[in-house]
C-alpha cells in the first residue's frame, strides 16, 4: 500500500510558517538561517510567521535561552506575527503550557489503536539492545516487550494506577511506503519497515515528545508550510503517518528541508568548535553559559551589522539566479524562491561574512559609521568634534571590515606618535631625511592655504626645484606625522591635522629620529 499525499501549493490556504526553537542554550547560526528563510517565505506570500517554543524536554531547559533567542531576532530585524511574547489567538505558544491539549490527542491515538502504552524500563531496553543487534522497537520486536499489546488490560490499568511510569508509542504498520513530496528535494520515499515505534508521550513529566507536539501544534495553528533544516528530514515520514493517523491529510503542511551548513574546512556539519578553532562566531549574540560560565562570541559583539549577517546567511544554500550579492531585507523578500534552494550542504565561508560586513561599511554613510566610531574615540581619552570623526571615517572606512578596526588604523589622527616604528625607520629615514624635513617644515610654515590643494602645489614644486626624490620626502614625512608607514595621502593627513599640529609633529620627529 502506498500513502500518496498531495503537497500542491494551495492558493486558497493562507501561508503560515513557524520557527520553533528549544530553549536549551544559544541559538545556532543555522537556526537563524532557518528562521530567516521562513520569514522571507511568509513575507513573500503575505503570510504569517509564528514563534513557538519547544520546551517539552524539561531536563535540557537553560535559563535565559528564550530571551536570548528573542533578542537575537530583534537585533537581526526578523519580525514575528504571533507567538511567544507576540500574542495571537492560537496559543499558548509555549509547548509546556499545552499539556492538556496534547493529552487529548494522545488518548485519541490510543482509542483508535494507532498507539500503545509501553512500560519497558531503560535497563530492560538496554538489555534488549545487547541481546539483539541493531535493535529497534517496531513491529518485529514489540511483541516481546512489556506493553499494552502484550499485556492484559487489567494489568495495564493496575500498573498505571500504581504510578508505574510509562511511555506512549506510535504503532507503525510494516509493509507500506510513505511518500514525502519535499518542495526542495522532490519525492522522498521511505518504507515503514525501517521506522521504529517512536515515543510520543512520557508519563514522567506528562509531556509529549517533539514528534507529537509539532504535529498537533502545526495542525491547530494552521501551519501551511514546514521549512526546517535537513537534519529533520528523517522525521518527515513519521509526521506524514501521524497526520494520516489523525485524519488530517487535507491540512497537512508542505515540507521543505533546507541544506545543512557545513564546516568551512573538511567534512561535516558546522559546529561551535569550528568557530572557536578558526576565530568566527556561530551564535548571533554573545552567550554566557549560566552553568559553566563560558562565554561564546556573537556576531553582534564581534562588530557585524545585522544587515550583513542576514545577507550572508540568505546566500548560504540559496541563490537568486543572478550575479547580485548585496540585498536588503526587502529585496530578499522579493527575490526569495524555495525552488532555488540547494539540496547539497552549504559550506560556511566565514570569510565571505567578513566581506559582506566590509561592503556594508562602504555603503553606510560616513555619519552613520562616525556615530559608531565616536564612542571608541572617546573611550581612548580623545575629545574632538563629530565633524572630525566623520572626516577620519571618510578617509579610512574603505580599509576596514569592522568599525572597531578603525582605531588601530586611525589613532594617529587624534594622538601624536610618541614612538616610531623601527622597521619603517630603518627603511624610510635616510641620512639626509632630517635636513629635508627641516626644509619641508619651513616650506609648510610659509603656506597660508593649508588645504590639501594649497599644500600640494607648493610642496610638489619645492621637491621638483630641489631635485629631491618624491618617495624619500613623502615616506619620511609620513613617519614623522604617523609614526609608521600607514594612512591615506600625506596631504590628507596634514590638512586634517592643521598647520600647527603638523609642524609640532614634524619638529618632534626630527629631534627624536636624528639621535
Amino acid at each position: 500500500m502506498q500513502q500518496n499525499i498531495n503537497f500542491r501549493l494551495m492558493t486558497e490556504r493562507k501561508v503560515r510558517v513557524r520557527f520553533a526553537p528549544s530553549p536549551t542554550g544559544p541559538l545556532h547560526i543555522g537556526g537563524v538561517r532557518t528562521a530567516l528563510f521562513n520569514y522571507l517565505f511568509a513575507r513573500q506570500h503575505g503570510g504569517d510567521l509564528v514563534f513557538r517554543i519547544e520546551d517539552t524536554d524539561s531536563n535540557r531547559f537553560v535559563p535565559g535561552a528564550e530571551e536570548y533567542i528573542l533578542e537575537a531576532f530583534r537585533w537581526l530585524g526578523i519580525k514575528f506575527d504571533e507567538g511567544v511574547s507576540f500574542g495571537g489567538d492560537k496559543g499558548p505558544y509555549r509547548q509546556s503550557e499545552r499539556r492538556h491539549i496534547y493529552k487529548v490527542y494522545v488518548q485519541q491515538l490510543l482509542d483508535a489503536g494507532k498507539a500503545y502504552i509501553a512500560f519497558d524500563t531503560p535497563e530492560e531496553l538496554e538489555a534488549k539492545r545487547n541481546e539483539i543487534k541493531n535493535f529497534q522497537y517496531d513491529a518485529k520486536t514489540r511483541g516481546m516487550m512489556r506493553n499494552s499489546l502484550t499485556m492484559k488490560k487489567e494489568e495495564v490499568d493496575a500498573l498505571i494506577d500504581d504510578g508505574q511510569q510509562y511511555v506512549v508509542r506510535f504503532k507503525i504498520e510494516p509493509g507500506e511506503e510513505v511518500l514525502v513530496n519535499d518542495l526542495i528535494r522532490g519525492e522522498v520515499r521511505v518504507k515503514t519497515d525501517i521506522l521504529d515505534d517512536k515515543v510520543l508521550f512520557k508519563s514522567a513529566d506528562e509531556l509529549p515528545t517533539y514528534h507529537l507536539a509539532n504535529i498537533v501544534d502545526d495542525h491547530l495553528m494552521e501551519i501551511s508550510h514546514v521549512i526546517r533544516g535537513e537534519e529533520w528530514l528523517p522525521s518527515a515520514p513519521l509526521h506524514v503517518l501521524l497526520y494520516r493517523a489523525f485524519g488530517w491529510e487535507d491540512t497537512m503542511p508542505q515540507f521543505a528541508h533546507l541544506p545543512l551548513l557545513l564546516k568551512p574546512e573538511g567534512k561535516g556539519k558546522l559546529s561551535k568548535r569550528d568557530g572557536d578553532r578558526l576565530g568566527f562566531p556561530v551564535f548571533p549574540l554573545e552567550w554566557h553559559d549560566p552553568k559553566s560560565g563560558e562565554v561564546s562570541s556573537g556576531y553582534r559583539e564581534s562588530g557585524y551589522f545585522p544587515e550583513a549577517v542576514v545577507n550572508f546567511l540568505a546566500l548560504l544554500g540559496w541563490n537568486p539566479g543572478t550575479e547580485q550579492e548585496i540585498f536588503s531585507l526587502d529585496e530578499l523578500v522579493q527575490a526569495f524562491d524555495l525552488s532555488r534552494c540547494s539540496k547539497a550542504g552549504a559550506k560556511f565561508d566565514y570569510q565571505k561574512g567578513i566581506w559582506f560586513n566590509h561592503e556594508y561599511i562602504l555603503r553606510k554613510s560616513n555619519e552613520e559609521i562616525a556615530n559608531l566610531f565616536a564612542p571608541i574615540v572617546a573611550n581612548n581619552g580623545v575629545e574632538t568634534t563629530m565633524e572630525r570623526v566623520k572626516e577620519v571615517v571618510r578617509m579610512m572606512k574603505d580599509r576596514v571590515s569592522f568599525v572597531h578596526e578603525l582605531w588601530p588604523l586611525c589613532s594617529f589622527f587624534f594622538i601624536p606618535p610618541t614612538e616610531y616604528d623601527e622597521k619603517t625607520r630603518k627603511k624610510r629615514w635616510k641620512e639626509y631625511s632630517a635636513q629635508q624635513m627641516t626644509e619641508l617644515g619651513e616650506v609648510l610654515a610659509a603656506i597660508d592655504d593649508f588645504s590639501i590643494e594649497g599644500q600640494e602645489s607648493v610642496v610638489m614644486k619645492w621637491v621638483e626645484d630641489k631635485g629631491y626624490k618624491l618617495g624619500d620626502v613623502m615616506n619620511a614625512f609620513r613617519l614623522c606625522l604617523v609614526g609608521e608607514g600607514k594612512g591615506p595621502g600625506m596631504f590628507d593627513i596634514s590638512a586634517f591635522l592643521g598647520k600647527e599640529e603638523t609642524l609640532s609633529r614634524l619638529h618632534r620627529a626630527i629631534e627624536q629620529l636624528s639621535h
